[in-house]
């Protein structure tokens, strides 16, 4: 595991996750591109389905649901992760923050914070 722990977590659960990272570094993710890089199993597998077959059907939840998908609840898990509850009611996924390096896409800057 990485020592690069958040500082600082910042969840607007309509935008997304804003990261301080102990280096002074700052990450954003998007809700929607975190819902779509879910660490979950579920998710893994359409991911390696899409990759494989780009008319792969979506799983009904995601396919029903209306509006753009949100975040309804979040909760830190130990002292290595964050569990977001999406507003399509998926919530198994726990994002480590190795893995939140690993998926940190740079220039996906808050719209809404200063400077952005």
């Amino acid at each position: 595991m990485s020592d690069d722990m958040p500082r600082h977590l910042d969840l607007k659960k309509d935008r997304g996750l804003a990261v301080t990272w102990t280096d002074g570094s700052q990450s954003f993710f998007p809700i929607a591109y975190l819902r779509k890089m879910s660490p979950s199993a579920e998710m893994r597998e359409l991911r390696q389905q899409m990759q494989d077959n780009p008319l792969t059907v979506l799983p009904k939840n995601m396919a029903e649901h209306d509006g753009p998908i949100t975040a309804t609840d979040a909760e830190l898990v130990g002292n290595y992760a964050i569990r977001i509850r999406f507003s399509d009611g998926h919530h198994t996924g726990l994002f480590s923050w190795d893995y939140l390096r690993q998926i940190d896409v740079p220039d996906q800057g808050d719209p809404e914070a200063p400077g952005s």
